[in-house]
């Protein structure tokens, strides 16, 4: 197998490797670009983000700056919104589904190292070169999901269908559709139902005059 077949099937691998490495700097050379545009400059931003992403769906909007590990490896759906500091390090796949709201500072992080100090330290070739071993597991945000701001969702995880992330919060183990999650580490907290709607919040409205539907 190579070390790209590798890392993507969540086995331990090498970092270092010429292929990974040559991507890599791609990737982050096509953020850099991005992060060094105006927002008024929207066919050259498109044009970036279809580059580094392996898909990014129709009317999906991305803050810079942005962070990418390779891009290539990352999927996003439609109709998809991600304030400012976005970083994604796609070791394994990141699939993100449509209608996905991601909060500013939040991270996706697929990768992992051993905890033993002795196999996490760095290891030294034949020729003096220096590598490390690390593997990843892949992360899945499905459809309708609110990432609230500062929150890390590490590998493995699948936040499921709507659920909405509390601000800073560590999301280490999945999430099922439809609750409301936050802590460090996240825990669900309740499920999201019907008097959640807006439409029964009066004082958000002018003169708390509630319209029929927001559609």
């Amino acid at each position: 197998m190579t070390e790209q077949e590798k890392m993507l099937a969540g086995m331990l691998y090498d970092p270092a490797d010429e292929t990974l490495t040559r991507k890599r700097t791609r990737a982050h050379k096509l953020w850099q670009q991005f992060n060094n545009t105006f927002e008024d400059e929207e066919a050259q931003r498109s044009s970036l983000l279809h580059r580094l992403f392996g898909h990014i769906g129709k009317g999906t909007y991305i803050s810079s700056p942005l962070y990418v590990d390779y891009g290539e490896f990352t999927t996003i759906g439609d109709r998809c919104f991600a304030n400012f500091n976005l970083t994604i390090l796609d070791t394994c796949p990141v699939t993100i589904g449509n209608d996905v709201f991601i909060g500013p500072g939040c991270s996706i992080l697929t990768p992992l190292h051993p905890l033993l100090a002795e196999e996490r330290r760095m290891h030294t070739r034949e020729d003096g070169s220096l590598y490390d071993l690390e593997y990843g597991a892949p992360i899945t945000i499905e459809d309708g999901v609110w990432l609230a701001g500062n929150v890390k969702v590490c590998g493995g995880v699948t936040i499921g269908r709507g659920s909405v992330i509390g601000a800073g919060s560590v999301v280490t183990r999945s999430v099922p559709a439809g609750v409301v999650a936050a802590g460090s580490p996240c825990r669900v907290i309740r499920e999201i139902t019907q008097a959640d709607s807006v439409l029964r919040k009066p004082e958000l409205f002018p003169d708390g005059i509630i319209p029929e539907t927001l559609y």
